[in-house]
């Protein structure tokens, strides 16, 4: 238990680099799916290692990430679902 517990730490620090890094390098756009797929994934990694550990501050601000991953998911949801405004208006 231990093992995967650390594991979870480790893949969710790597996973919050890689999104962090795909963003610097302008190979992924930081208000889209992806990215907040990725912060929400490595977010909750580290906040079952640390509160594993009892690292209690981590924890929260994990917790808290995760919370800002969620409510990002939650509103790029809605903007997909969303009808289509047209950007013109035809001709009469």
């Amino acid at each position: 238990m231990d093992l995967l517990l650390a594991a979870a730490g480790w893949v969710g620090a790597a996973v919050l680099l890689v999104g962090y890094a795909l963003v610097s390098s302008s190979r992924l756009s930081g208000d889209g799916t992806a990215y907040q797929v990725l912060n929400l994934t490595g977010s909750v990694g580290l906040m079952v290692n640390s509160a594993y550990s009892a690292a209690w501050p981590s924890a929260a601000l994990n917790l808290i990430w995760a919370a800002i991953g969620v409510t990002a998911l939650v509103k790029l949801a809605r903007a997909a679902g969303a009808p289509k405004r047209p950007t013109h208006r035809p001709a009469p």
